[in-house]
């Protein structure tokens, strides 16, 4: 990954992009994923959904940057937290950007709010595990969305594409759909919701504390995509 510097001319420099060459434009993605890791899953929709190669990426969510392992795009990361040493420290609710800078937006939210933690796997760092959310808010994150996403929409370009990984998750008996609360401010947004890639692990997130299952194991998560337009084509 190459993460560009602090400095605002360099900041908002546009990189050189070479056109692939015609006849190896397009390739069809398949609807499912088997995988653990995102970054060559981010690769390919990065190839698959823009309709021309994007110069200016942001990933509103950069913590490690481990969507970017191998990469070679040039990648301004955004992040809240000064220990991930981003481009830039800021909220993505509240972006310090300028209108439409972006080609592409990437966002990785906390995915399951006030689970145990699972010492055998990784999953509360990966996952967002261990992250609050008040009973006001229904135990869920997506009272975060509406403020992300109108900011998401300023700072895209026009046909500009968002991609966002979410995962549903089952709290406090009930299953939560954390991608459908998604795509549904994302249309009061303003935005496309144009397609979604089904992500395969090897395991689900399990919580120790449960004795008894009641709903399925969540052994998959999402990609969604969507464009900033009146069409997803």
């Amino acid at each position: 990954m190459r993460v560009i510097g602090k400095n605002q001319r360099e900041l908002f420099a546009v990189p050189r992009v070479e056109p692939e060459p015609r006849q190896q434009r397009y390739k069809p993605l398949s609807s499912v994923w088997i995988g653990e890791e995102d970054a060559e899953l981010l690769e390919q929709l990065l190839r698959f959904y823009p309709r021309k190669q994007p110069r200016r990426i942001l990933d509103s969510t950069i913590n490690s940057g481990r969507f970017w392992q191998g990469s070679r795009r040039t990648v301004i990361g955004l992040d809240i937290e000064h220990k991930y040493q981003p481009s830039v420290v800021g909220d993505n609710k509240l972006m310090p950007f300028c209108d439409g800078a972006f080609d592409v937006v990437v966002y990785d939210p906390p995915h399951v709010p006030n689970q145990g933690q699972d010492r055998s796997k990784d999953f509360t760092v990966r996952f967002g595990l261990g992250g609050r959310s008040a009973k006001e808010f229904g135990y869920t994150f997506a009272h975060t969305y509406p403020a992300f996403l109108n900011e998401a929409m300023r700072v895209l370009r026009r046909e500009g594409l968002l991609l966002c990984k979410l995962t549903d998750y089952v709290h406090n008996h009930r299953y939560q759909w954390a991608h459908v609360d998604f795509i549904c401010a994302a249309r009061e947004a303003g935005f496309v919701p144009c397609d979604c890639v089904v992500k395969v692990r090897k395991g689900p997130i399990v919580d120790p504390k449960w004795k008894v299952a009641h709903h399925t194991r969540r052994q998959h998560c999402y990609w969604l995509v969507l464009r900033k337009s009146d069409r997803c084509e």
